[in-house]
């Protein structure tokens, strides 16, 4: 077994989300990174030891289109959460399951086996362990993301 989780491109990222929603995504590189501060759904990745291995940060706007689009809401409620800054809990119970389903990104062969550990809300603080990789200088991926039919934000994905 290898040591090193792998950093998904683009492409597999693009991939994974559009067959979840069962609708085209768009993503170009180069995005923004995501900061919790400013408001983002942020899931944690660990591995067999409960040892943090990924992040991933979903900017408000993201991770309320990406919300609605899995539970078919209309996208004037994506819109709304985004315009006001509050993710309500059905859209962020939705994105959470996107954080889920992300961890196939990471279990390659010969990689070690990760699962989502914990999903931290927008607005809420960070724990120290969590904050402290979070705009450092790691293997990761910064996408700017649009939903079609919905809309765009970042999305940040970090390998530790």
């Amino acid at each position: 077994m290898s040591d090193a989780t792998p950093l998904p491109n683009a492409k597999e990222v693009r991939d994974l989300v559009e067959g979840l929603l069962g609708r085209d995504v768009e993503v170009q590189t180069g995005g923004a990174m995501v900061d919790p501060a400013a408001g983002a759904l942020v899931g944690t990745y660990v591995d067999r030891t409960r040892t943090l291995q990924a992040v991933v940060l979903l900017d408000l706007p993201l991770a309320a289109h990406v919300g609605a689009a899995i539970g078919l809401v209309p996208a004037h409620a994506s819109a709304e959460a985004a315009a006001d800054g509050v993710l309500p809990p059905a859209l962020a119970e939705n994105a959470s399951e996107v954080l889920n389903v992300i961890a196939s990104l990471f279990n390659a062969d010969g990689a070690p086996h990760l699962k989502l550990d914990t999903v931290h809300a927008p607005g809420t603080p960070l724990p120290a362990d969590v904050a402290s990789w979070v705009l450092a200088y790691v293997r990761r991926t910064d996408l700017d993301v649009e939903v079609s039919g919905y809309g765009r934000g970042s999305f940040s994905l970090l390998v530790l």
